[in-house]
């Protein structure tokens, strides 16, 4: 997906649920702060998507501009319309949304997961899919391992599960060092 059409899932989102601004919390709201992102990082054709103040109104999204749809068969990209509880993420993240908006949603507001807040879910889920997104963040230097821990530290997993977290942090993070 590319900046451009999460864009246009933003203002599509917006216009079927009557509200102005989506929050973004897939692997695709990482075209929130980089709008022209590493290929490898915008592999899916969907964006997970809920209305800000009406989480639950996601399922309206999912119904008309999910997959399957009309729209993803226009388009080649659909919006999963999903809840705030889709992912595991830390305490804060509201706070730290990064904001898209203008001519491409239609002045709709999408709010995007601030990067480090986007990899932690992508730890904790720990596919093989997620963990070669959190390396491709780590390796064009898009995370820092500090701010990693921290936002992991602010997040609700079990002691076994945070360990390992901590490792595959370290990891993907050994090759740039100082970050």
């Amino acid at each position: 997906m590319t900046r451009d059409q999460l864009e246009h899932v933003i203002w599509a989102s917006a216009a079927i649920v009557g509200l102005d601004d989506i929050v973004v919390i897939g692997s695709q709201s990482v075209l929130g702060a980089f709008p022209n992102a590493p290929e490898e990082l915008l592999f899916s054709n969907e964006a997970d998507v809920f209305p800000l103040d009406s989480p639950e109104r996601g399922d309206l999204i999912d119904g008309s501009i999910g997959e399957g749809s009309p729209f993803e068969r226009s388009f080649g990209y659909y919006a999963h319309g999903v809840d705030e509880t889709t992912a595991i993420l830390p305490q804060g993240w509201r706070e730290r949304l990064v904001l898209v908006t203008g001519e491409g949603t239609r002045n709709a507001r999408g709010w995007c997961l601030d990067v480090h807040d986007l990899a932690i879910p992508k730890y904790v889920a720990g596919r093989e899919k997620d963990l070669n997104f959190t390396r491709a963040l780590a390796l064009h230097a898009m995370t820092r391992r500090d701010l990693l821990e921290a936002r992991l530290a602010e997040t609700e997993v079990d002691t076994v599960r945070r360990e390992l977290i901590k490792t595959r942090i370290a990891s993907d993070c050994s090759f740039n060092v100082g970050r």
